[in-house]
Parts: C-alpha cells; structure tokens; sequence
C-alpha cells in the first residue's frame, strides 16, 4: 500500500501564502510523476498541480501563476507553495502518483485541509 501523508494546511486570509507538505513511499515516488488535488465539499476532486521525477510542472489554470509544486527526491517529499490565496483555493488538499489515481478505488491520505477566509 501506498504511503501518503499530506500536512500544512491551515486557516488563512485572502491574500495569504500556506505551503503544504507530502511525504510519499520511497519506491513509488522515486519512479513516477506526482501531483496535488484538492477536493471542495460537494464536488470532484481535481488536479491542481503536477510535477515529473525530473522536475517538469504543470498547474490548474486556476493556480497558475499563485502555485508552485516541487519535489525533493532524497527525502521522498511533495511541496506545493501556495500565494495569494483566495477563498475559491478553500479544500481537502491529497498527494499522489497521477497514474495511481486513475485506478478506481485507489488509496489516498488523509488530506490537508486549507481554508481561505475573512
């Protein structure tokens, strides 16, 4: 089973920066892509962001710009650095191999959760 342990979620104000943390398997993540999803209650998760073993990245049109994944692969770690938050950014934020996350009933953490709010 997959090891997925997401942290650094929090309560923040509009305009606020939170950088959220994902500690995964070794094996599974020294050899694939991985990526964030946040999941809002009532609604789908989706991907937000996606980075590959090498380094390469792609975002949500709606963090473009505002987010920013980064791995470090000696530590087995996820990073999604969060800027001028807004409250439409408020989720259940997950980590995992985008690949895995196809297979139906794969297993996901607990999540992070981020709200955004006055």
């Amino acid at each position: 089973q997959v090891q997925l342990v997401e942290s650094g979620g929090g309560l923040v104000q509009p305009g606020g920066s939170l950088r959220l943390t994902c500690v995964a398997s070794k094996s599974i993540f020294s050899m694939s892509h991985m990526a964030w999803y946040r999941q809002a209650p009532g609604n789908e998760r989706e991907l937000v962001a996606i980075i590959s073993s090498g380094g390469s990245t792609n975002y949500a049109d709606s963090v473009k710009g505002r987010f920013t994944i980064s791995r470090d692969n000696a530590k087995n770690t996820l990073y999604l650095q969060m800027n001028n938050l807004k409250p439409e950014d408020s989720a259940v934020y997950y980590c995992n191999d985008p690949t895995r996350a196809l297979v139906q009933g794969t297993s996901w953490g607990q999540g992070t959760q981020v709200t955004v709010s006055s």
